[in-house]
């Protein structure tokens, strides 16, 4: 943190989230002997894999099909793309972020001065990137956007492209 602080490197979180027609519901109050009911619907699902930093860039792509080792791949070689001087990714540790495919891949982006770097396990709450999927799932999204699967996929559209402007995080 403190050689992105001292412009040293840019330093980046990254993750997977999905979104369907299922909301995600924080905690609320309701009034005594009032029944709050919410149906869950099945929907395809939108998943998303985001690479943010602390300064509310954010660089995502997203699909209907299953987030696997080469789509992630695929964006981060996009990502690697834009990177402008040394860069850290930091990553949690699924699966598909261990996968012989994604392995191949380190060394060709160390060559960018694009480094990855393992959180440790069961540590979620070290990936800056979680705080995004919490606020879009808990506070962007609102029960509008749940009734059909095109105002979802339009809220989220909004939320991606206005993400560091309307929406943004305020990291300490």
């Amino acid at each position: 943190m403190l050689l992105a602080k001292d412009d040293y490197l840019d330093l980046y979180f990254a993750d997977e989230s999905g979104f369907s027609l299922t909301p995600s519901l924080s905690y609320h109050w309701q009034q005594k002997n009032e029944n709050v009911k919410i149906v869950p619907r099945y929907s395809k699902r939108i998943n998303v894999f985001g690479i943010m930093s602390q300064d509310n860039t954010l660089f995502q792509r997203h699909h209907m099909g299953k987030i696997t080792s080469d789509f992630v791949i695929k964006a981060i070689n996009e990502f690697a793309e834009t990177i402008i001087k040394k860069t850290v990714i930091c990553l949690d540790n699924a699966r598909i972020h261990h996968s012989k495919e994604f392995q191949a891949h380190l060394s060709k982006w160390k060559a960018l001065d694009l480094e990855i770097f393992y959180l440790p396990k069961y540590s979620p709450h070290l990936n800056s990137i979680e705080i995004l999927w919490r606020k879009i799932k808990y506070q962007w999204l609102r029960a509008k956007h749940y009734l059909s699967f095109e105002t979802l996929e339009k809220a989220l559209e909004d939320i991606f492209s206005d993400f560091g402007n309307l929406y943004s995080i305020e990291f300490n």
